[in-house]
């Protein structure tokens, strides 16, 4: 999370930051009205599409008249601070010729002045340099970059540099085993392919920030900058880049903050809260009526701005006012900030979409449509959710055959029956993407009415479904499969915790009481056994996979309980990962993985798949030397391995799960991300390969309520058993929409780790101050990392500003970072206190809300002196 030091006000916030950037397109404003916001924000955008305001060529949109160039002090003459971009036929046959690279910006929120670019070769990052190798780039967009010459790369600081240094010497900037910056992207909490909550397997490649300092010492032979081999001298380079093109404005060039009255200015100053976007000057008549002659009284409003141009000879954007938000610090308005920030459509849903669904209500199945499906409703099938869940799309059955085998099922909600291709509810939905979970709410892809009524897989209604049915051994061996439409009737709807309560207590009768309503074609007792038969097969399946290679990286998550009339946080726990979660888990893969065979062997040139890739080498490389350092056997050989390695015992006490938690983390920064893909745009069926999960073909079909992207699988699945038209994509179509579904689950994922930061601020500010013990995770030159045990939250404690601290000194044994802080004497007879710490050191901490609207900060506690 974002350090809070020395932004305790917009005044602070806006002194300490630097200005960042933005490209011009010829098409920049269409793209933005295209975004799908509320019919509100568009109308509203579209008073100002006026000529006048689309000029991209590089002049200023302010400066229209005299009056405008008197204010801005003739900024129109200015020098060009930002080059041109490139042309396009230029930067293609850069990029062919190997002398540009393609890739997703980076940039550090910490230090915004830090960008990276991946290499293509998967060794160090391509670091650009401040805010205008930038060339007004924002995070997240797909950009081409040019590597400089040699003689401006960087030099990584030596081990040298750093040891024995004391706090006055210190050099700044980390150096040592760098954390992965919170804010930069979303956490990698593991590769989970089939969980509840949209989350699932997110893995993320973290932000590779490394030290920088100095000159090159030497300029290798012309020709050889982007071919050079890693020898020990050349990997203390860091090749430098500057952004020439941008190819895709990923980031939604919306951001919200704070406005900032300018005397004898016809416009105001617009500060993001996120310091990664400039400062925007913006229209007066865009700001409230009295803010110019009362400006103090919007101080702590939050408004939410979108840059609409960029001019090439200014540090600042230009852009307009969207929205005013309300007060900055309330869960509303933050929350209503985050979505628009990340571009999540979060209108209601236009009349023409809502003309799609069925308009006579109570909605009854159709009795041809049952004729042409497996009737399933006799059969005991039930949900497994969590308890506030509504939005229920799949459902299980286990019956024991005469054989001694099982007939098991997953059965999914059939959304494509109501989803028609190509109509304006299928467009929305495609544009959406995705639901988005925030901890109060859902902002749903699909109208409520499907989500959570006609398309859900409610107790004792009669519902549609997409089934996989196998007849698996005891051991589970799959002997058959059939994959077919059908309908099904919900005999209950179980929670996590009452399917936890039946695996915990096999031999218990339940009574109805405790249990939801229940059909009475179908004794509890039956149900129980059903979940018991689930619990032992998904054991074995579990067992199998990490057997046969898988790995899995689970990282602590926080929940919280709210108060039902205030919304807002009573309390918040660990998230327990339990024997019912890893049940359904089981047969989501087994059906995924299913599907994406049978996709495969019928469109082997259109199927819609998920592929994970290996992790990069070169950070790969970097933990394994720290590991070893550290006297940790960990194996990186495989995903197997890792996995193994990860599950040996880490000591055996109260903390070897939070000494797992940190080394989890460690290594979950290396991992690239799952990605959505078309299989005719890849020719190596090897690329095709999931690397977590250890297997040659996965896809997504268990969500459709949820992810656009099961959609897409569920029309593919119904051609290729000839239940449904054959899909209306091209190949380059599926493709274009499966990059589409991999930013907006990107998003999504950010979006809900914002929101439980969000939910987590405010119970600190309201609770606080919380104390915990916590573990160090790494180190910095003058900073560390902790996790915090009790609540699962990452922070950064800065030395510089430990009340008490008389000096540190960090240093490095080998790739191991140890600091000593040196507390002052509390009584002067009894002396200092020295602390030891390293990465698995246990700390007190406490954490406390600062002035900062939303922010707080961990403290660390001086340590009990030693009798």
């Amino acid at each position: 999370m974002e350090s809070t030091k020395g932004r305790s006000s917009t005044r602070s916030r806006e002194t300490k930051r630097d200005h960042h950037p933005t490209p011009t397109q010829k098409d920049a404003y269409a793209r933005l009205l295209s975004q799908h916001q509320s019919t509100k924000f568009q109308s509203y955008l579209e008073q100002f599409a006026q000529p006048s305001l689309l000029i991209h060529d590089g002049s200023n949109m302010w400066c229209s008249n005299e009056k405008a160039k008197k204010n801005r002090g003739g900024r129109c003459s200015k020098k060009r601070l930002f080059e041109e971009y490139m042309n396009m036929q230029d930067v293609s046959s850069g990029l062919k010729r190997g002398e540009l690279f393609q890739g997703s910006l980076r940039i550090n929120p910490k230090k915004f002045q830090e960008a990276f670019v991946p290499s293509p070769d998967g060794t160090a990052d391509i670091f650009l340099d401040g805010v205008v190798a930038r060339n007004r780039a924002l995070n997240g967009d797909v950009i081409v970059v040019q590597i400089l010459p040699p003689e401006q790369w960087k030099v990584l600081k030596s081990e040298a540099d750093v040891e024995g240094l004391n706090a006055s010497q210190s050099v700044p900037g980390p150096t040592a085993l760098k954390l992965k910056t919170a804010e930069a992207s979303p956490s990698p909490d593991v590769i989970v392919e089939a969980q509840d909550c949209g989350d699932e397997d997110s893995l993320v490649q973290g932000v590779h920030n490394i030290s920088l300092q100095g000159k090159a010492p030497e300029t290798p032979k012309k020709g050889d900058q982007n071919t050079i081999s890693r020898t020990s001298t050349e990997r203390a380079l860091q090749r430098t880049g500057k952004v020439v093109y941008i190819v895709e404005q990923k980031h939604s060039r919306a951001a919200s903050g704070f406005i900032k009255f300018l005397p004898d200015k016809n416009f105001a100053m617009f500060a993001p809260v996120d310091h990664r976007v400039p400062r925007v000057n913006v229209p007066l008549e865009d700001c409230p009526a009295d803010f110019a002659s009362r400006p103090g009284d919007y101080a702590n409003t939050l408004f939410v701005c979108r840059i609409m141009h960029w001019p090439a000879d200014s540090n600042f954007a230009e852009g307009r006012l969207v929205k005013s938000l309300g007060q900055a610090g309330e869960i509303e308005p933050e929350t209503e900030g985050i979505l628009m920030e990340y571009d999540v459509d979060f209108s209601e849903f236009s009349d023409d979409v809502l003309a799609c669904l069925p308009q006579v209500l109570p909605w009854t199945i159709p009795h041809e449509e049952i004729s042409r499906r497996r009737d399933l409703r006799n059969e005991c099938i039930f949900t497994i959710d969590p308890a506030t869940a509504r939005d229920l799309d799949d459902a299980l059955s286990c019956k024991q055959l005469p054989d001694g085998n099982f007939e098991v099922g997953v059965h999914i909600a059939d959304v494509g029956y109501f989803v028609e291709e190509g109509n304006a509810l299928d467009f929305i939905a495609s544009r959406r993407a995705t639901s988005v979970y925030l901890v109060q709410k859902v902002v749903p892809m699909l109208p409520r009415l499907l989500c959570e009524e006609l398309c859900s897989l409610n107790p004792l209604i009669d519902r549609l479904t997409f089934s996989v049915v196998w007849k698996l051994s005891p051991e589970g061996k799959i002997l058959s499969e059939w994959f077919g439409r059908s309908v099904i009737r919900s005999c209950v709807k179980l929670s996590y915790d009452h399917a936890q309560s039946m695996i915990d207590a096999p031999d218990k009768l339940f009574t109805a009481e405790e249990l939801p309503p229940c059909s009475p074609e179908h004794p509890i007792d039956e149900i129980h056994q059903a979940v018991l038969n689930l619990h032992s097969i998904a054991r074995r399946l579990r067992s199998q996979r990490f057997e046969g290679g898988a790995l899995r990286l689970d990282q602590m998550k926080l929940a919280f309980t709210l108060d039902r009339e205030s919304g807002m946080p009573q309390g918040c726990y660990i998230y327990q990962y339990r024997d019912s979660n890893k049940l359904v888990e089981e047969f989501m893969l087994l059906a995924n993985m299913a599907t994406a065979h049978q996709l495969y062997r019928t469109f082997p040139g259109l199927a819609l798949l998920r592929r994970h890739p290996p992790p990069q080498t070169k950070m790969i490389d970097d933990l394994q030397e720290f590991c070893d350092q550290m006297g940790l056997n960990i194996d990186f050989s495989s995903a197997g391995a890792l996995h193994s390695s990860l599950h040996e015992t880490l000591g055996n006490d109260q903390y070897t799960s939070p000494r797992k938690e940190v080394l989890t983390n460690m290594c979950s920064r290396p991992m690239q991300m799952a990605v959505y893909f078309c299989t005719g745009v890849l020719e190596d069926e090897t690329l095709f390969r999931h690397y977590a999960l250890n297997v040659p073909l996965y896809t997504h079909f268990t969500s459709p309520i949820r992810r656009y992207a099961d959609v897409i699988v569920h029309r593919l699945l119904a051609a290729s058993i000839e239940t449904g038209p054959r899909l209306g994509l091209t190949g380059e179509e599926v493709q274009k929409q499966a990059t589409h579904c991999n930013d907006k689950k990107t998003s999504s994922k950010r979006v809900q780790e914002l929101s439980s930061e969000l939910f987590f601020s405010v119970f600190v500010k309201e609770s606080g101050p919380l104390e915990s013990e916590a573990m160090v995770m790494g180190m910095l030159d003058q900073s560390f990392d902790v996790l915090v045990l009790r609540y699962g939250v990452q922070k950064r404690i800065y030395c510089n500003s430990l009340e008490g601290l008389e000096s540190y000194n960090y240093r490095k044994v080998g790739k191991r970072p140890e600091m000593t802080l040196v507390w002052a004497a509390e009584d002067p007879e009894v002396g200092s206190t020295r602390q030891e710490l390293s990465v698995f050191t246990l700390v007190e901490v406490q954490l406390k809300a600062d002035k900062a609207p939303m922010k707080y900060s961990a403290v660390l506690k001086r340590p009990e002196k030693a009798p």
